[in-house]
């Protein structure tokens, strides 16, 4: 006799439910409240383990791999040699060629005396070779950070009116910038600062770079009186209303000099072994255009130039950190503003690096490194200072082989600040303009805003609210905008989680989303849900009646169903629920009580340790957690329920 191939399918997969071997549900294994706070601070302060390297090892050993761990130049130094030596030589005098001018430009960017910018360049990288763990940073002053400190100090104090007070609030301001650096390393929280998300920094960063280009219009146009404001609108409208001032011998020479350096620029992105091209270019602009004012004595014809600097090592500036007055709260926030900023920067610098040549860079401890060296260089009249983007990427392609070349490059700015700073009095401010215009022309990341959009449309909306409210509103408030928005799409993912229904696909025991995957098929009987986030106080509501509402979408598919008899079992799948809280068990009190009620039973599968644990606590009357409504997949839920079904109606 013949089969009939179709039965067989047929019959298949029931037969292969009836006879699906079940896997009993077990209880995690008892931790007490002390094992699972250890856990859990261990998980959350320090997920790196850095403790691991002691373990097993004789104690002189422990205290030669602390030091090593506070001092990574402890680590490094003993086995430093003169091959070494000659690369860090190489990069550390190529990138004091591109420190020099930037110092001096991003200090007048911050309203700030140019001297204070070649301060910053000395002092903080000796501090950062000691503490810093990589190889590839080079440390000193930032454009973003230097536009921060001016725009929100001059909104109260004058830089020109009060200069002396204008320095002070911009040292205390790096001092709480660094306390605030520090702090977060020390007390391993650096994961705060991810809230400034990939989207966030990219539209912030090109909306900075352009407030940023269009102040230094002023010197590219030679114009005298120009606003301190900001922002867009203030800044394009003293441009035309001071059109009178403006100088074509200026424009001559500051677009000539920014055509140059861009063309370097240029040069060396696309020919990476040509990298001292464009860590030249600066320095060569300044030279040229210190001399031509000089020979032709252009001061006397329009041309602002930098004038006297002081001569001289940092003056110590202690004595002017002003942690009392009026103006306290405005430092203060001014360095948590200028601290987050500059130690995503340089965290990012170091990470993208580190991946590049196969090493790590510890996170919390470059928080520690970056917020002592802004301590020190607050007390040594320095202002906020970091990993520079530009700095490091010459640093790297000029062949650094460790934090040996910052201190190279502090060495010949203090040969600059002790014998060359009469050289620079004749440097015009136009050239200056041009340095930082073609320096932040690099934070206009085109491919990474495409990728935003590609990705996911809602971080391209916090893109843009970064990017125009810093262009139209201010920089700290469109910083402010976008973080907010973006917490605002993290609470909406925490109080709308998604919830997908499942489906079987033929032949198989895999249940997926129906939507997703087209073939796959409903269970008669059952309503299978898959619950895609933790759940706690802000979405237990939300999903009591979301989970009703899933009913209710099922009885209205047919219209034969009058009552809600048909539907027998609502399976939960819980792998993606990590954990829950109180209001996560009354949540499912609640719902199994509204089951029962509609003859409905509640089914959960795939429950994780610390979910089973809270509920079976909560199960004290034993009627919530029975065993035969816990499954280890819904394969074993659907073949045990339905075999159950079935043996009910034979025996009806």
């Amino acid at each position: 006799m013949e089969s009939n191939p179709s039965t067989m399918q047929e019959q298949s997969p029931s037969c292969l439910e009836i006879t699906m071997e079940v896997h009993s549900v077990v209880p995690p294994p008892h931790k007490s409240t002390i094992q699972k706070l250890k856990t859990r601070l261990k998980e959350t302060l320090f997920p790196d383990d850095p403790f691991r390297q002691f373990k097993g090892q004789p104690t002189k050993k422990k205290w030669a791999l602390a030091a090593q761990y506070i001092f990574p130049i402890l680590h490094w130094g003993p086995n430093y040699n003169l091959k070494l030596f000659k690369s860090d030589i190489v990069s550390g005098v190529t990138i004091a060629s591109l420190a020099i001018p930037q110092g001096i430009s991003y200090a007048k960017l911050a309203s700030l005396p140019p001297i204070v910018g070649l301060y910053s360049s000395f002092v903080p990288p000796l501090v950062y070779a000691v503490l810093g763990s990589s190889r590839d940073i080079a440390v000193g002053p930032i454009s973003i950070a230097s536009l921060i400190l001016g725009s929100m100090l001059t909104q109260q104090v004058s830089p020109t009116g009060d200069p002396v007070l204008f320095l002070q609030l911009a040292f205390t301001a790096t001092f709480f910038a660094g306390l605030f650096q520090a702090s977060l390393g020390f007390l391993r929280l650096g994961f705060i600062i991810d809230f400034l998300s990939k989207a966030t920094l990219v539209g912030f960063m090109a909306g900075a770079a352009i407030i940023v280009s269009l102040q230094q219009l002023k010197s590219l146009l030679g114009i005298t009186h120009f606003t301190k404001k900001m922002v867009f609108i203030p800044v394009m409208t003293s441009v035309f209303h001071n059109s009178q001032e403006w100088s074509w011998q200026t424009i001559l020479m500051g677009f000539s000099f920014l055509v140059f350096l861009l063309v370097a620029r240029h040069v060396s992105m696309r020919r990476p072994k040509l990298f001292w091209v464009s860590a030249a270019a600066p320095l060569v602009c300044v030279i040229l255009s210190t001399f031509l004012v000089f020979a032709f004595k252009a001061q006397h014809h329009g041309f602002s130039v930098i004038g006297k600097l002081q001569e001289g090592l940092n003056p110590p500036s202690w004595n002017m950190l002003q942690f009392h007055g009026g103006h306290l709260g405005l430092s203060m926030k001014t360095g948590l503003v200028t601290g987050i900023i500059s130690l995503t920067e340089g965290i990012a610098v170091g990470r993208t690096f580190a991946s590049l040549m196969n090493y790590k860079v510890d996170g919390n401890k470059e928080m520690m490194a970056i917020g002592l060296m802004n301590i020190v260089g607050s007390s040594t009249s320095c202002y906020v200072t970091t990993g520079a983007f530009s700095r490091s990427a010459v640093n790297h392609n000029a062949g650094a082989k460790t934090a040996a070349s910052n201190i190279v490059m502090s060495i010949t700015v203090m040969v600059t600040i002790l014998f060359l700073m009469p050289l620079f009095q004749y440097t015009p401010n136009v050239v200056l303009g041009a340095i930082i215009v073609s320096a932040v022309v690099g934070l206009f990341d085109i491919p990474a805003a495409y990728h935003v959009w590609k990705m996911d449309k809602f971080d391209f909306i916090v893109m843009l609210c970064a990017f125009f409210g810093v262009i139209f509103i201010s920089v700290q408030h469109g910083l402010a905008i976008a973080v907010a928005v973006s917490i605002f799409k993290i609470l909406m993912q925490i109080t709308r989680p998604k919830t997908v229904l499942l489906g079987k696909i033929p032949g198989t025991d895999i249940y997926r989303d129906l939507h997703h995957y087209k073939e796959s098929v409903k269970i008669p009987g059952f309503l299978i849900l898959s619950i895609e986030a933790p759940i706690n106080f802000a979405n237990s509501t939300y999903l009591n009646e979301r989970v009703l509402r899933w009913i209710e979408e099922y009885e209205a598919e047919d219209p034969k169903m009058h009552s809600i008899s048909s539907l027998r079992f609502v399976i939960l799948e819980m792998s993606t629920v990590s954990t829950i809280d109180t209001s996560g068990v009354s949540f499912f009190k609640e719902l199994k009580q509204t089951m029962e009620n509609k003859g409905v039973e509640l089914v959960l599968v795939n429950l994780v340790g610390e979910v089973m644990e809270k509920l079976q606590r909560s199960n004290e009357a034993g009627d919530f957690m029975k065993p035969d409504c816990l499954f280890l997949t819904v394969g074993e839920a659907v073949a045990t329920l339905s075999a159950t079904i079935k043996s009910q109606s034979s025996n009806d």
